[in-house]
């Protein structure tokens, strides 16, 4: 199990650096075209959702592999699937439709799987 966590810690730190670093350095009109929910947002927000994601992917990881404050890796992968949850309720708040809410409603699960896990019966 383990090693399971592992992987979908890794898995979701790519997913959400990734995602970060788009938020924080693409121009918003490159934005606007690839995910149309940004125009419902001033940069800023965007910005730092951006910089949220980016601070989580890396909590995901550090404390693990540090071994300092591991705890931090619940708490990232906690504060990331609320972050989702909220990421899905503005797509259908929008009426863009399930398969625009879905990435992130498996985003927000996946997350809760390492929070719940890291935090209860597999602490690192």
């Amino acid at each position: 199990m383990n090693v399971f966590l592992w992987i979908l810690a890794i898995v979701l730190t790519a997913a959400f650096l990734g995602s970060g670093l788009m938020k924080i350095l693409t121009p918003r009109e490159q934005q606007i075209r690839r995910t149309p929910y940004v125009e419902d947002f001033p940069q800023s927000w965007i910005r730092g959702i951006g910089v949220l994601e980016v601070l989580g992917a890396v909590g995901l990881i550090l404390p693990a592999v540090t071994g300092v404050a591991p705890l931090l890796v619940s708490a990232a992968a906690a504060g990331l699937a609320i972050t989702m949850v909220f990421a899905a309720m503005v797509h259908v708040r929008r009426g863009d439709g399930i398969a625009a809410a879905l990435p992130a409603i498996v985003l927000a699960i996946a997350s809760v799987v390492l929070a719940w896990s890291r935090f209860g019966p597999y602490p690192l």
